[in-house]
């Protein structure tokens, strides 16, 4: 298609007008916004734009590449979503896929590569149609229009243009400031360049009717200096004191509700130990200002060459200046999105509340959903890798710490009251000394953070309370970066579950006590098909995981549905007793995976011999000999072996959780299998007697066929690491990452095996061991292992 004819074929500047008065504009021929963005102002996470100018027109290259890669790292490690934003191909677009700012900041050496403001948007984008691709770097205020046009509210940058000096005779005075009286966004940056006129400037921008302010920063009074850059005091007060980020979401929020349609301009000074001294940073601009003055180099000229100078003269000591100030503008970019996303979710919450009263009285309905977005999901299907039913938990880890000395039940113990075991338990029955710390969890979150860590597209479908501990666990998610549009609040005294694990001196596992009864079904709640079953339709994922604190019903309404659209679906047993629950609507027909520990994997086994008897996969006489060969004997003489094949009848895979004995792999083998012609493989792999297969199926399962089954794998991985007791911080979630590190890996368009992928799993899992988090953010550095 040409493209003249592409850009007939396309509908441009249609506005759409959101709840909260945010205008995006949709994708076409020149204007594209990622679906990683999209998907994030839709869903009310935090999103900060980012310019590309000072990649395309400032930092030489290759520093520029790393500069772009540690400014999207920077947003994505304080919980928001980066939205770089610049013109690839003729075509401006918010938020680059990574090969595409490669790209770009690979061309700042091309004459073509343009500095694209207001004025130069039409004009790039207009050659662009007539089939003259070019790239181009935006500046602040062409940053600050397309940031607009995709929804988002907060734009980090180093600095802003401003009144040149000597303006009154040039009239130069930088499209920015004129950008910022009529868009409406937010800009994070240290203020403008301090070679220009910083009085003037700021008169200009009140001339605008733009609010201007600056973080205190740690200094207090009530008079704080406008930034100068590379310097933190300019000798010019600041219109405006912000304490805080909290403080300026606050002021953009109330921006936005009051519907004013300029901008805001809040200056982030340059970090104290990166500050230069006014009196040197004076000296090196005037020489430089009076070179360009000399030279001529005036008008867009002006700026490249004075910044030229000033890091010459400067002996590159404003380069490093300078990425500081970014860096830390970014930071509290982010900070501020993160506050201001919290702001709009608290303001939905309120909405969607308001619409259900009655006569001045809230009437809050059980089922009703207050969504953690203003607008609905798009309808339209949007595939993702993997979608997780699960809960959402406050945790509580409470870690017994035994008296010090010889404590009286050390004298027990001499006596023999006592045994040695209770040294290291609590005692029930009285209080006992510990140190207690709260976080989020849940199985179904700390699974889908993990996934998420690992770089998988995920969707979290879940429920928390309308209270204070549901709305903290959306905040903390969204800060994580993970998706709550699948998320739903409920009211009528629904609480936000709740996790106690009380642990031994060792912090292992002494007793729990767990609410999660928000997960389970009233009898005047909506059904699966009402409440559920459209995030299955919507996103299409590869993988499904449920987690066991669905009800029976619910799990075989969830894994039957995923089945019959050739969605694949894991289940994570999460205790003893809430293992069994797969069996007791006969779920278990439609998984493809669980991964229980050593008493679920038994809990289980039980359970599904009551229903069908006690029929393994191959005969008693050859139980010990082969299960050991496959394991060890410990395992054999425990009888996990044993479970997992009674498993394996009706589930193809089953990988057993073992602590610090690794991880046990069983798995059906079919014909055709890659394995059975693998001598290493081979070796872990028993044929499958034809005697066990009945009436033409499989042991009664509903899909396997005899002529499809060639045998049985089975193979212990031994622990990743053999962790010492005083590195072990918790143990919570270290499952469920070891869960959500494996489905992400298989969710991937070409997946390693599960033989390769359970290694990473386990190093995964040790990270969290070693982290008071749930899952440990350490895992992200093993997204390119899988």
């Amino acid at each position: 298609m040409s493209p003249q004819l592409r850009w007939q074929s396309c509908a441009f500047g249609r506005l759409i007008q959101s709840t909260t008065c945010r205008r995006t504009v949709t994708n076409n021929a020149l204007f594209q916004v990622s679906e990683e963005v999209r998907d994030a102002v839709h869903a009310r996470r935090p999103v900060v734009a980012l310019e590309t100018t000072i990649y395309t027109h400032g930092f030489p290259y290759p520093e520029n590449v790393a500069l772009a890669s540690r400014l999207e790292s920077i947003v994505r490690k304080h919980g928001g979503i980066p939205a770089t934003i610049g013109v690839l191909h003729g075509v401006a677009k918010v938020g680059f896929e990574a090969d595409e700012l490669l790209e770009l900041t690979s061309s700042v050496k091309k004459t073509e590569t343009r500095k694209i403001s207001r004025r130069d948007l039409s004009v790039i984008c207009g050659l662009g149609i007539n089939g003259r691709l070019l790239n181009g770097g935006t500046t602040v205020a062409a940053t600050m229009i397309l940031a607009h046009l995709a929804g988002i509210q907060v734009f980090a940058t180093g600095g802003l243009g401003g009144v040149h000096r000597g303006a009154e005779s040039s009239m130069d005075v930088s499209a920015d400031l004129t950008e910022l009286g009529r868009t409406s966004i937010a800009v994070i940056s240290s203020g403008c360049k301090s070679f220009l006129d910083i009085g003037r400037t700021l008169e200009y921008l009140e001339t605008q009717g733009v609010s201007v302010g600056t973080f205190a920063d740690g200094r207090s009074g009530n008079a704080v200096d406008f930034p100068a850059f590379w310097t933190r005091d300019s000798g010019i007060r600041s219109p405006n004191i912000v304490s805080d980020e909290k403080e300026a979401a606050a002021i953009i929020f109330a921006q936005k509700s009051l519907r004013v349609k300029t901008g805001i301009l809040i200056a982030n000074p340059i970090p104290e130990e990166y500050s230069i001294a006014k009196v040197t940073m004076d000296s090196i601009m005037d020489q430089a200002i009076q070179e360009a003055n000399e030279i001529g180099a005036l008008g867009r000229d002006n700026t490249p060459f004075v910044l030229k100078r000033i890091r010459e003269l400067s002996a590159g000591e404003s380069v490093g200046a300078n990425r500081a100030l970014v860096e830390a503008n970014v930071v509290r970019g982010t900070k501020v999105a993160v506050e201001l996303a919290q702001l709009d979710l608290s303001a939905e919450s309120v909405s969607a509340r308001a619409q259900v009263s009655h006569h001045g009285k809230s009437v809050v309905r059980s089922m009703d959903v207050l969504r953690s977005s203003a607008s609905k999901p798009p309808t339209k299907m949007q595939h993702v890798d993997l979608l997780v039913a699960g809960s959402i938990a406050i945790d509580l880890s409470c870690d017994f710490i035994p008296k010090s000395g010889k404590s009286v039940m050390e004298n027990d113990v001499v006596s023999g009251d006592a045994s040695r075991e209770s040294l290291t338990i609590p005692i029930l029955g009285t209080s006992n000394a510990s140190t207690i710390t709260q976080s989020l969890g849940g199985v179904g979150q700390n699974v889908a953070s993990a996934a998420h860590y690992l770089g998988a597209s995920v969707r979290l479908c879940s429920a928390v309370g309308n209270d204070i501990a549901g709305h903290t666990a959306l905040r903390i998610l969204q800060e994580k970066g993970v998706d709550t549009s699948e998320i739903r609040m409920l009211g009528n005294g629904k609480k936000t579950a709740q996790y106690v694990a009380v642990n031994d001196m060792n912090r292992n596992l002494f007793l729990a006590m767990a609410d999660m009864s928000i997960l389970q079904e009233d009898s005047d709640d909506p059904g699966f098909a009402t409440l559920w079953q459209p995030s299955l339709t919507r996103f299409q994922p590869k993988w499904l995981v449920l987690d066991a604190n669905f009800s029976g019903r619910l799990l075989k309404a969830w894994a039957q549905t995923a089945q019959k659209r050739g969605i694949r679906v894991a289940f994570e047993p999460v205790s003893h007793e809430k293992s069994k629950r797969l069996f007791s609507d006969a779920a278990h027909k439609y998984i493809d995976l669980i991964t229980p520990n050593e008493s679920e994997l038994h809990a289980m086994a039980v359970k599904l011999s009551k229903l069908v008897g006690r029929k393994h996969l191959l005969h008693e006489s050859a139980l010990d000999s082969k299960l050991a060969e496959f394991s060890n004997t410990s395992l054999v003489r425990r009888g996990v072996p044993q479970s997992a094949l009674m498993l394996l009848s009706h589930i193809p895979c089953v990988l057993t959780k073992l602590g610090a004995e690794g991880v046990l792999m069983s798995e059906i083998v079919r014909h055709g299998d890659a394995r059975l012609t693998d001598s290493e493989a081979v070796r872990h792999i028993t044929p499958l007697p034809d005697e066990v297969l009945e009436d033409g199926r499989y042991l009664g399962s509903a899909v396997d066929l005899p002529h499809d089954i060639a045998g049985v794998y089975m193979r212990i991985f031994p622990a990743a690491e053999d962790v010492p007791q005083e590195d072990i911080v918790s143990v919570n979630g270290v499952g469920d990452t070891f869960l959500g590190i494996i489905i992400a890996g298989l969710a991937k368009e070409h997946p390693q095996t599960l033989e390769q992928l359970i290694p990473i799993g386990q190093k995964g899992s040790v990270m969290t061991l070693k982290s008071a988090d749930s899952v440990s953010l350490a895992i992200s550095s093993l997204r390119s292992s899988i």
